[in-house]
């Protein structure tokens, strides 16, 4: 057959410490019944001091290359996706090559920027380079550290509530034979509605970039109108779910063995599936444990589900995101 794709390991990180419902409390006016009830998460991961971005993406790449069964040597590309870079430039690509030891290879780096949508994102990318037959072994990363970015007060709770810490990787090969291998990526956007999700400040269309009334207006927390955000990701979900249905000819719901959602709330996710008649056995969320990671979500998720029995070699998987840009999106795989 021409060159297909398949993921040929998976891997995760968090950060060692673990803040709570209750610790948050105590910081800013809500309870942990109040962010459950809302968002379905009980606590999250956030950064100590000196835990990077590249730091969780090498652990996470670390453990993905391992079971991959490969070397980090045999990387042919890196794709990072990110909203929270280590550092404004340059893309934190590099820096996670560095800290693999690959530098002197001269492997190239991809960064991208499709918030909660980047993994899938990159999952199209990786499927491409590997069909096209320029590369093998390709490293997609999925790197999150918005702890550091939050407005930790009564005034930012609303978003401050959902986010986490974490990183995860996965290793995209060729597919020896059909029963493991990437089937179809279905990737859109709409900026129509861009200012929904976003975050306004620093920014190279202000002079300066980032203003002392910017700071004290918090412009640089970012901020959501999450009504209509949750409208829009429950709309398009099951719109990107259905649509990767019928380009493999997937009759029913019945024949997918797991979805895999992006973790924004775990609400949406529950809505997503009572629409499309998923059972809930078949979707697996870990938002509870973890929050909302942004592009490493998916990964994370996946390796929970393959570690804890859920994903097996051949099964139909799907999986699926929406987030700020309006970006959204699915993959379908054999895994």
């Amino acid at each position: 057959m021409t060159n297909r794709s398949r993921i040929m390991g998976v891997g995760m990180s968090v950060p060692s410490r673990v803040v709570t419902n209750h610790d948050l409390a105590a910081k800013m006016e809500t309870t942990h019944e109040w962010i459950v009830e809302r968002t379905g998460i009980e606590e999250r991961r956030w950064v100590s001091p000196g835990e990077t971005g590249a730091g969780l993406a090498a652990k996470a790449s670390r453990e993905a290359i391992e079971k991959a069964g490969i070397a980090a040597e045999d990387l042919d590309l890196i794709i990072y996706a990110t909203l929270s870079p280590d550092i404004y430039f340059p893309g934190t690509g590099v820096l996670l090559q560095r800290e693999l030891g690959i530098g002197h290879k001269g492997v190239p780096c991809l960064d991208i920027r499709q918030q909660c949508t980047g993994f899938i994102y990159g999952l199209s990318i990786a499927d491409a380079y590997i069909r096209s037959g320029n590369f093998k072994h390709i490293l997609l990363v999925g790197a999150e550290i918005q702890s550091t970015g939050l407005d930790v007060s009564t005034r930012g709770r609303d978003i401050t509530v959902i986010f986490g810490d974490g990183a995860g990787a996965a290793v995209i090969g060729v597919a020896t034979d059909e029963a493991h291998m990437i089937l179809s990526t279905h990737i859109h956007a709409d900026g129509t509605e861009a200012e929904i999700l976003w975050t306004e400040t620093p920014a190279s269309r202000n002079h300066p970039r980032l203003s002392a009334e910017d700071l004290e207006a918090g412009k640089h927390f970012p901020q959501m109108k999450g009504k209509n955000v949750f409208k829009h990701a429950v709309t398009r979900m099951p719109q990107a779910i259905m649509e990767g249905m019928q380009a493999n000819g997937i009759k029913s719901i019945a024949d997918i063995d797991m979805v895999i959602p992006h973790q924004a709330n775990l609400r949406i996710n529950q809505m997503v599936a009572q629409m499309i008649g998923l059972p809930p056995e078949k979707m697996h969320n870990n938002i509870q444990k973890y929050g909302n990671t942004t592009a490493a979500t998916i990964p994370i998720c996946m390796h929970e589900a393959i570690e804890l029995g859920k994903i097996k070699p051949g099964d139909l998987v799907c999986l699926v995101a929406f987030g700020a840009g309006l970006t959204w999106g699915s993959a379908f795989l054999r895994f």
